[in-house]
């Protein structure tokens, strides 16, 4: 599937000469990472480090091959154990085939060839188990959008709608709106809704990738393909095969990449760097951005053709400041989540804190409350949040800021300014904090830079 990490495999071999054998065929493979057992004793004891592949010799000098094969599946049945035998009796391989073995391999000339393509499969079907597992996590939250995007007011009722129709069909659809105000949520909303939910989610920040690497990125490369290119890669688009691909921030991506991205969007299918072979794809699209597109299209920045390709059906979400109560809502949501995940009392907010929230612009919308809110139920001594207790200096510099009449990127500027300063400038901290990518503060700070502010 789509393995990231070498698969780690256990060898038990009590020949010493098959041992070096195994030893030189499976370290040539840099996606393979081998651990050499001589008893099944010394294998049983290390089992706790979780291996994806077990290569069983089936004689080995302390315990029958059966016996070892019972107690690795006693012990996780999702792994898959090969069984490695000089023997060749057919009753034996299929009795032990019952018994769970992944495959039964007898040691001749073809034994390399035959282990290496059993790892293969073996690995495939790890992936698959795991992804199996994720989806069941994924789904056991349930994305019942109406409980997990909080809010009531007209303007978020209007979202409900939208992911209503967005669910019934295979449609693209564009989100849009400031920076926080949930697009991610709402993505995952129409995914794990639609009939493509048991399928995989995969999202990205196209923002958050340096331009020269969104390409193999995107679409995957062949090894050999560029220099570093030292094994094969599979894009995010194969990734997300049979399920949704959710692009954030689109406006971001370099105008030099759009015309392909246009491409493989028309055709529903693509060529990995590096090689001939066309791939067919299916795959659901989700873009989204805080940009006009429309304006970008203008500046021509942004090509009009792939824009009306993206654009499906259209999804704006409010800001903070336009949802009224919802404020509130979310905030007690975001306290009740807070006090629940440290064992801390339950924390009601005053009507003076409420009234002090309402007031309140939020530049960064939703991800902003959110910080305020767990900041104050810190500061917070008693068992209410005071309008004390919810400090927005902290997140910008002065509230003098707010009465001037600014753009979305200057409050954006100040935002990031601040939390560099609360964390010394420590760009990997303060990314995870606002979760945008580093690239992201590294182009704010040119912008800044070069508009002198």
């Amino acid at each position: 599937m789509y393995e990231k990490e070498p698969i780690k495999v256990f060898v038990v071999e009590d020949d010493i000469a098959y041992s070096k054998f195994l030893k030189y065929v499976l370290e040539l493979n840099p996606d393979i990472e081998p651990e050499f057992f001589s008893t099944g004793n010394d294998c049983l004891k290390n089992l706790h480090k979780k291996p994806s592949v077990i290569t069983l010799d089936y004689s080995l000098p302390d315990m029958a091959g059966e016996k070892v094969l019972k107690a690795i599946r006693d012990f996780d049945p999702d792994v898959s154990v090969i069984i490695i035998s000089a023997q060749e009796k057919i009753g034996t391989a299929v009795d032990l085939l019952k018994s769970g073995a992944f495959d039964y391999i007898t040691k001749d000339e073809e034994a390399k060839d035959r282990i290496l393509n059993s790892i293969k499969n073996a690995r495939n079907k790890s992936s698959l188990i795991r992804e199996i597992g994720r989806l069941q996590q994924e789904i056991s939250v349930k994305y019942d959008f109406e409980k997990s995007i909080v809010g009531n007011s007209p303007p978020i009722k209007k979202v409900f709608e939208n992911i209503e129709r967005a669910i019934r069909t295979q449609i693209t659809v564009s989100i849009t709106g400031e920076t926080g105000t949930g697009k991610e949520l709402v993505a995952k909303a129409i995914h794990y809704n639609s009939t493509r939910k048991n399928k995989p989610f995969v999202a990205v920040n196209v923002a958050a990738i340096p331009r020269e690497l969104i390409e193999s990125e995107l679409f995957g490369y062949e090894k050999g393909a560029f220099t570093g290119a030292l094994q094969k890669r599979i894009g995010k688009f194969e990734e997300a095969e049979g399920g949704t691909l959710f692009l954030d921030e689109i406006g971001e991506m370099d105008i030099s990449l759009q015309a392909k991205l246009l491409r493989v969007l028309q055709e529903k299918e693509l060529t990995r760097i590096g090689s001939n072979q066309v791939q067919k794809l299916d795959v659901r699209i989700l873009v989204a951005t805080h940009r006009n597109l429309q304006e970008e299209v203008k500046a021509k920045t942004f090509r009009e053709d792939l824009y009306y390709r993206l654009l499906g059906l259209p999804i704006h979400l409010p800001s903070l400041r336009e949802r009224g109560q919802d404020i509130i809502l979310l905030a007690k949501h975001f306290l009740d989540h807070f006090t629940k995940d440290n064992k801390m009392p339950k924390i009601k907010i005053s009507e003076e804190a409420q009234t002090k929230l309402l007031r309140y612009p939020f530049p960064g919308n939703i991800r902003e409350l959110k910080a305020i809110i767990e900041l104050g139920s810190v500061l917070c001594d008693g068992t209410e949040l005071r309008a004390q207790d919810i400090s927005f200096n902290s997140l910008l510099n002065t509230d003098s800021f707010l009465l001037k009449e600014s753009t979305l990127q200057e409050y954006v500027y100040h935002i990031i300014r601040s939390y560099l300063k609360k964390y010394n400038d420590n760009v990997l901290e303060v990314a995870k904090r606002l979760d945008i990518g580093k690239s992201s503060i590294y182009r704010y700070l040119k912008e800044m830079e070069q508009a002198g502010i």
